[in-house]
């Protein structure tokens, strides 16, 4: 699959990253990869595929067992090909909370957890990251079923950098360590580097498992326990996972995951005394009443990673053909759901034309359709909810005035399927030029030069990444420099190698995730003071 190709890589250049893919997807021989094969051929589009794995864990996981909710309630997952029921799973609320973070407490206060050595917790990850490489197939048919993203860049691009996160932060265990600094008198100081404690964590629909990932994996190199919320969309997959880091000697209680709502279990969480610290990835909207909950109860410390409207600049010396692959993955990867989404495609104008009707020609050979199915690129939108937001957008930029170049409907008419939308035409103050869509709608906007689309990128609330396609070397570093992104891709877009840090200016968030700045997030500072009698030296 191109985008798969394409994606997110830590040590292969483009090339050879597109190699690696192919070599992968050729070399398959597992039971799942031949289901999906023999089924994928020429398969109408209303014929979905039946998904090749079975629903194991759908209860809460508590203190290292699978239990139900303390209500007794259960909520639907649903297929987003069909909107047809995958499994009832636990509904956590405010009481199952409590019972997740006392469980963490326990761990963290009287467990083995931040007691063992560093080296004994990263043997644990580096178990763990093999038992989901051993299950890799398996756990990607679970999180195209329930998310609805293509399976082939599931299993040959998501599953592979969240294993390769999970070593990574494997790898970072046993190297956190203080400082020992000079003082002004005799005294010796330490610095030291100590797990923050109970660790709340919730994240989004979108990127399941990554987000998982991003979070899980820090907070348990530097030794902290947690309470995992999921999104109600898309519980299945984490619940997998976590039988399996237990199964690679997680000691019960330092890693609960609970799945519900997220005025319920959501806000319970970002509230609760007894909480340390809290991470959140999702919309700055609800990020800004999770900021509050924490604030208002125990102001414990919080992470946000929140929503984008991501400038994508192609400059007047591009190869508009290279330009317009480039934009589109920008844009149309994962069906559009990317915070980071080049959501706002700048075009200098001496281009601007043969750009847009490129741009419109490669979105209608996008292939659509059943996420199992070989070569498929976009399948459905989330749910119906996401689904008629995004067909609310179109609207909006069709009564704005903006020129619908190609799709701005439904595709199929089963699922939450949405055909990959051009708009051209594009001016700043219309809503999809400002609002965070969060589907498959490019909005393709003229510039004149680099000051006014300098101006213009950074005239937004958000600020959590931005790309720059051009051949000249001052050009680019002049808007590396001017945009107010945590990240700018020059010439690529969407490389998240494990040990990049990944966070947002403005209202796209506080703090980092991933790499070396993700690890500050889960460690508290002590400074230990001692006098020296007759010291030697100071």
């Amino acid at each position: 699959m191109a985008a798969a190709r394409r994606l997110i890589s830590s040590a292969f250049s483009h090339s050879l990253l597109r190699s690696t893919f192919t070599a992968r997807s050729l070399g398959r021989s597992s039971t799942l990869e031949n289901v999906i094969s023999r089924y994928s051929t020429d398969a109408a589009l209303e014929e979905h595929i039946t998904p090749p794995v079975q629903v194991n864990y759908s209860k809460l996981l508590i203190n290292g067992q699978f239990v139900d909710a303390a209500s007794g309630k259960t909520f639907p997952t649903l297929d987003p090909r069909t909107g047809e029921l995958i499994a009832e799973v636990a509904e956590g609320d405010a009481e199952d909370i409590n019972r997740a973070v006392s469980a963490a407490r326990k761990a963290f206060d009287q467990g083995p957890w931040p007691r063992m050595t560093a080296y004994e917790r990263s043997k644990i990850l580096w178990r763990f990251a093999d038992l989901v490489e051993q299950h890799n197939d398996e756990i990607a048919a679970l999180e195209t079923w329930d998310n609805g993203k293509p399976y082939e860049q599931a299993a040959t691009a998501e599953l592979p950098i969240f294993v390769r996160l999970f070593r990574y932060y494997a790898g970072w265990a046993d190297k956190i360590h203080g400082l020992t600094v000079p003082a002004d008198g005799p005294y010796h100081v330490q610095v030291l580097h100590e797990p923050i404690g109970v660790v709340g964590q919730i994240i989004p629909w979108n990127f399941p498992l990554l987000m998982f990932a991003w979070k899980v994996g820090p907070a348990l190199a530097c030794g902290n326990t947690i309470v995992l919320k999921t999104a109600e969309q898309t519980p299945l997959s984490a619940l997998y996972v976590a039988k399996l880091l237990h199964e690679a000697g997680l000691p019960e209680g330092v890693l609960n995951v609970v799945s519900g709502f997220g005025p319920t279990a959501g806000a319970a969480l970002a509230s609760h005394l007894d909480v340390d610290k809290l991470a959140f990835t999702g919309s700055t909207e609800t990020g800004k009443i999770v900021l509050q909950l924490a604030a208002k109860s125990n102001l414990k410390p919080v992470t946000l990673e929140l929503g984008g409207k991501s400038p994508f600049i192609v400059c007047k010396d591009a190869d508009v053909d290279k330009a317009v692959e480039l934009a589109h993955f920008a844009l149309f990867f994962n069906q559009g759901q990317c915070c980071c989404a080049g959501s706002r495609t700048f075009v200098h104008e001496s281009i601007h034309d043969e750009f847009v009707a490129k741009a419109k020609a490669r979105a209608l050979k996008r292939s659509v359709g059943d996420p199992f199915r070989k070569d498929i690129e976009q399948g459905p939108q989330i749910d119906s909810e996401q689904f008629e937001k995004i067909l609310g957008y179109i609207r909006a930029g069709v009564e704005g005035g903006a020129t619908l170049e190609t799709g701005g409907d439904r595709h199929g008419s089963k699922g939450y399927y949405i055909k990959p939308t051009v708009f051209s035409d594009v001016k700043d103050d219309m809503l999809i030029a400002k609002d965070e869509i969060f589907g498959p709608v490019q909005s393709i906007l003229k510039f004149k030069d680099i000051g006014e689309v300098i101006k213009r990128a950074n005239n937004t609330h958000y600020g959590l990444a931005a790309g720059v396609f051009t051949q000249d070397i001052d050009t680019a570093n002049t808007l590396t420099r001017a945009l107010k992104a945590g990240t700018v891709w020059v010439n690529c877009f969407d490389v998240f190698d494990a040990a990049i840090p990944f966070g947002g200016y403005k209202m796209s968030g506080i703090g980092r995730e991933k790499g070396i700045y993700s690890l500050h997030n889960y460690l508290q500072i002590k400074a230990v003071v001692t006098p020296l009698k007759n010291p030697k030296w100071l």
